[in-house]
């Protein structure tokens, strides 16, 4: 991705003389970059932030090939990370998709000065930056039962381990509302039938339970007949042989991608419009909100760190609006 305009032009030139994309730059062995992705507590979290830096690092340097690994963060004062704020609002990005790549800048800036290659005012001063004031409408598209139950008929007709499992997946994500991540992170010894329970570690690092309905348990204790009780990941990877996959003595983990290709493979099948799993997880929380589950218990079984977060998914503000319209009667010609 090439820089836009004036604002980044001729930035990498201006950061104490040296070139950004030159690897060279960064005369000391400690990465500030690194040290921040190492930091971070999930896979899934360290790819978002990753790309954030990369991103960053491409504007800077004004080529698309740049990553963040080996770049001179430290060498950042103030009126460069400022230009940086004016080029991603010119770029049109959103104001929270702005303030994501901020927060990741803030911190491999902290990053470099905890390694001693940033003093603390250039550091602070670098930072002092503005959020980026902005509202948006809730993205993405509610799944409705419809779609649900043709996917998982594609899922019945598989006679393979990967459709139970595939089966098994869906039904979880629909009656969880966990994030893709969470689930491919899911352990079969974390699964407590009993309880129909699943104990499971989201962004922050944070535990919680989250629990399914008896008919999600029936295809989740379908694929484990499949899977065996060996230990390991609850949902593993297959391959094109019908065998599941191991590390070592236990079967491996499948990636958030994974999960994600696989809903788009069933609903595909099924002949119904593609979802991401993040679609299940708002019509998780749309749902138990329409059936007047209290907030902070919504809030708690989707593992949100704020109630706000949690109140932006919630769908009858935008119903209550619209009965108000229905109300008004347009005269006939």
């Amino acid at each position: 991705m090439s820089a836009p305009g004036s604002n980044v032009e001729g930035m990498s030139q201006a950061i104490a003389g040296r070139d950004w994309s030159d690897p060279a730059a960064l005369a000391p062995a400690a990465d500030p970059y690194r040290a921040y992705l190492d930091s971070l507590g999930s896979a899934e979290s360290r790819r978002t932030m990753r790309g954030c830096l990369d991103r960053i690092a491409a504007l800077l340097a004004g080529d698309g090939a740049v990553t963040g690994e080996g770049q001179p963060w430290h060498l950042l004062r103030y009126e460069h990370t400022s230009r940086l704020r004016a080029a991603m609002i010119d770029l049109g990005w959103s104001g929270a998709y702005v303030n994501k790549h901020l927060a990741a800048l803030r911190r491999v800036l902290k990053e470099a000065w905890r390694l001693d290659l940033m003093a603390a005012d250039d550091y602070q001063r670098a930072c002092d930056l503005q959020p980026v004031k902005a509202q948006r409408l809730p993205v993405g598209q509610a799944v409705d039962a419809d779609a649900l139950a043709a996917a998982l008929y594609a899922c019945d007709a598989d006679p393979g381990p990967a459709g139970a499992r595939d089966g098994a997946v869906l039904a979880t994500l629909y009656t969880t509302g966990c994030r893709r991540a969470e689930i491919a992170s899911m352990r079969l010894a974390d699964y407590d039938t009993a309880e129909r329970s699943i104990r499971i570690v989201g962004k922050g690092n944070k535990e919680r339970a989250v629990y399914v309905t008896e008919a999600a348990q029936a295809r989740i204790d379908r694929w484990t007949a499949v899977r065996g009780l060996g230990p390991g990941a609850l949902f593993c990877p297959i391959n094109k042989a019908g065998r599941l996959r191991r590390t070592g003595n236990q079967l491996a983990a499948m990636t958030g991608q994974a999960i994600a290709d696989l809903l788009t493979k069933r609903l595909v099948e099924a002949g119904q419009r593609r979802h991401t799993p993040h679609d299940f997880r708002r019509t998780f929380i749309g749902e138990l909100l329409d059936a007047g589950v209290d907030l902070a218990i919504t809030q708690s079984l989707v593992g949100h760190a704020s109630p706000a977060t949690t109140a932006r998914y919630d769908r009858r503000p935008a119903r209550r609006s619209r009965e108000a319209v229905d109300r008004l009667h347009l005269p006939e010609s």
